[in-house]
């Protein structure tokens, strides 16, 4: 397993015209207890955060059907700038090297900014799925995730 990025991936893979993946850690992620790399989305030219996304390195059955390898999250100011999809296609090459494949992202059905985020990111969309009650979000109020398949 990869802890750090610094021998195992050319830094300047995570970065496109104005927007750098800075990564900030490497630990299990806090909800579906599987080895996560975290970064923060960064603006090129102001440093300004402009959000995060988290790659999920283990693949089991609830990564696969309920919650995805990645997640993310842009800040409002910063919404409607693709740096969410930008952020999934810089990953590429990490879950590449960490044999990742097919690289699975959810999202709920009735967020339209995500969904299309996955299909930006080139990801294809399978299924919408019924979450069972002992998933953590089934709680919050979640029923149900669009699955959508990216090949690294």
């Amino acid at each position: 397993m990869i802890t750090t990025l610094d021998s195992h991936i050319d830094p300047g893979l995570l970065h496109d015209e104005d927007l750098v993946l800075k990564f900030s850690r490497y630990e299990p992620h806090k909800f579906f207890l599987v080895p996560a790399y975290h970064f923060l989305m960064v603006h090129a030219d102001t440093s300004e955060e402009m959000g995060r996304i988290n790659l999920r390195a283990e693949t089991n059955s609830t990564i696969e059907r309920f919650s995805g390898h990645i997640g993310y999250a842009v800040h409002e100011p910063y919404r409607g700038r693709r740096y969410a999809a930008r952020s999934v296609r810089l990953l590429l090459p990490l879950a590449r090297q960490l044999d990742i494949a097919p690289l699975w992202i959810t999202c709920d059905p009735d967020n339209a900014a995500s969904r299309r985020s996955c299909e930006l990111a080139g990801a294809e969309f399978v299924d919408i799925v019924n979450l069972p009650p002992t998933y953590g979000g089934y709680a919050l109020g979640q029923r149900q995730k669009c699955r959508y398949r990216l090949l690294a």
